[in-house]
């Protein structure tokens, strides 16, 4: 078994036995906030660009 194979493994495990003690709600509210995040990051990239280009 290789090293990658094991780490995958491990991963998976660890994730997989989380699973059944995440609310949805919890999941939801993690979506929404990586999504705004995402947004904001790109929003704030935009404006520093312009500026620079001022």
């Amino acid at each position: 078994m290789k090293r990658t194979e094991l780490s995958i493994g491990t991963a998976s495990g660890a994730l997989l036995s989380t699973l059944p003690f995440i609310q949805l709600t919890e999941l939801f509210r993690t979506i929404v906030l990586a999504a705004l995040g995402a947004i904001v990051s790109f929003l704030i990239t935009l404006l520093l660009q312009k500026i620079r280009k001022k």
